[in-house]
């Protein structure tokens, strides 16, 4: 597991050098670079534009106990839908500071919805009671993004670069101190010396055929950091949304949680409510049931969708709660307040990522990570909703704060003509009259992610897929590239090596990992997580 980086000396290569780098412009990276500023130079990059990513996307929510007696009731939710596998500890730090770095917003004018003369809550699939704030409706991801941007922009610690793809990690002797990425808009590599990374760089649904995540979702950060002998963990563990709208030509748009939060239903094609048959909280049961009961009731019609039913809903409510919602289902014809939306489940986001601590620290000096890319185990086998863009506010400022107070000073000193020669040795490289096609190996790859790692696997659909996606890798992972979309493939293909390696390994069923082959939670054996590193892999 080397570098794909074709350059073999990086002193040929621009450099410019910095305290900290942040990979990543979603939640996560954001507040990294806020926490790290206040007595650092940062630079933060992103490979496309700053909005895409998964939080510009987010729709439901921020959970966060603000007006609860105490945080213990979202801590006993969150670690019942982790269905034993979360960090008690971890979980406590989430709920607690969560409460305090969401105030924070609220003191900072970030305008979330408000009712009655306070702020306005909601209740998602799996909670106990109404704590997941929003705003403008279904607009949480955008508007969050937005102010949490503009605080960068206004910090002159802070330097941010759009178009620019971090394509590995600068490391020796198991610290990083740098990173080489390309410059996307004119072609150029560009190396980056500092002192820290902190990797923020998302998740990996691009993995799937079926996905609500940005384009961008190419699982790059776990494969960079996996090359530079960072440990990964709970890779197995993948969360498949319920409910995306399932129209032929439309993408796979987010249908919020909190459409069922607010009293919608899931019906059959035929009109028929099935929730209540397969759990005692129906619609508002763990997402990880409710995508399972969909694929069951799918298979038992013989249909590729339910639908979602708002029509009981008063319209003044669906009109003001999701406008965004609303707005894109009126693009293909549906009105959500006079007609069901066709819906199924799709790929949407990792439990399991680059192992870190309670301070976001990895196995690899100087590298820390944040966000989806990273496994802080609060989510355990299961994401609790709206947990997601809390944890990113949380472990990103923590990983922020630490790096900026223990950032390695002389960690740029280390002998800058490192090379990278696998990709450069001609007994390595694939030669071929005719190149690769590129789309056609991702759409393989997709289809193949679809039908065998996917809501419910067994053995022998992980072994097939395991050994499919090894023979393409003879190929792809050998291939020179000099273009973004050349490194993200080979980082998908990557990235589903080590779904498929992990979900083997689990011969159990637990939360969003379901063995039809071992269908029962087995905690004598299994009550512990899988670790993957470049030495096992």
């Amino acid at each position: 597991m080397e570098s794909y980086l074709t350059s073999t000396n990086l002193q040929t290569v621009p450099s410019l050098t910095t305290d900290i780098v942040i990979i990543g412009s979603g939640v996560a990276g954001l507040s990294a670079a806020l926490a790290a500023a206040k007595s650092s130079q940062v630079l933060l990059i992103t490979k496309n534009e700053f909005s895409d990513c998964a939080t510009f996307q987010a729709q439901g929510g921020i959970a966060a106990a603000l007006e609860e007696a105490s945080y213990e009731a979202h801590l006993e939710d969150t670690l019942r839908a982790g269905a034993g596998l979360c960090n008690q500890e971890m979980v406590r730090i989430l709920v607690s500071e969560g409460v305090e770095r969401v105030r924070e917003l609220v003191k900072a004018k970030v305008p979330f919805d408000r009712q009655d003369g306070g702020l306005a809550f909601t209740i998602e699939g799996g909670h106990s009671a109404r704590r997941v704030l929003h705003a403008e409706g279904d607009a949480t991801g955008q508007t969050l993004h937005r102010s949490l941007l503009q605080m960068a922009k206004d910090d002159e610690n802070i330097n941010l670069l759009e178009h620019h793809f971090a394509i590995d990690l600068l490391h020796s002797r198991q610290a990083v101190f740098g990173i080489i990425c390309l410059d996307t808009k004119y072609n150029r590599l560009l190396r980056i010396n500092c002192g820290a990374v902190i990797m923020a760089s998302g998740g990996l649904g691009q993995v799937y055929q079926e996905t609500t995540n940005p384009e961008v979702a190419t699982g790059d950060g776990y494969a960079i950091c996996l090359r530079a002998g960072a440990v990964l963990e709970d890779m197995e563990f993948i969360q498949f949304h319920p409910t995306t709208l399932y129209l032929a030509g439309a993408p796979r748009f987010l249908i919020s949680e909190a459409v069922r939060g607010e009293g919608a239903y899931l019906l059959t094609t035929e009109g028929k409510r099935f929730m209540p048959s397969f759990h005692e909280l129906a619609e508002l049961a763990p997402r990880d049931i409710v995508s399972k009961a969909i694929i069951r009731t799918m298979e038992a019609t013989s249909t590729n969708y339910v639908l979602l039913d708002l029509r009981h809903l008063s319209a003044d409510l669906v009109e003001e709660r999701f406008p965004n919602i609303r707005a894109f289902c009126s693009d293909y014809g549906i009105d959500i307040t006079h007609d069901a939306i066709p819906v199924r489940p799709a790929c949407h986001y990792m439990m399991g990522g680059v192992k870190t601590d309670s301070l976001g620290r990895t196995n690899v000096e100087n590298l820390y990570a944040c966000g989806e890319v990273a496994c802080s185990e609060v989510h355990g086998a299961n994401r609790l909703a709206s947990n997601s863009l809390l944890e990113g506010l949380v472990f990103g400022h923590r990983a922020g704060e630490h790096a900026r107070e223990n950032i390695s000073r002389n960690s740029t000193s280390i002998n800058a003509a490192i090379k990278f020669t696998t990709r450069t040795e001609p007994s390595q490289q694939i030669k071929r009259n005719l190149p690769l096609d590129i789309d056609d190996v991702l759409h393989s790859l997709r289809s193949l992610a679809w039908r065998e790692l996917g809501i419910f696997r067994t053995g022998e659909q992980l072994i097939h897929a395991e050994n499919t996606i090894n023979f393409w890798s003879r190929y792809v992972l050998r291939e020179v590239f000099t273009a973004a979309s050349g490194f993200e493939a080979q980082n998908i293909m990557t990235v589903a090596k080590m779904i498929s390696r992990a979900a083997l390994l689990r011969t159990e069923s637990r939360g969003a990992h379901q063995r039809l082959d071992y269908p029962e939670t087995d905690d004598d054996h299994w009550q512990k997580h899988i670790q993957l590193s470049r030495e096992n892999f």
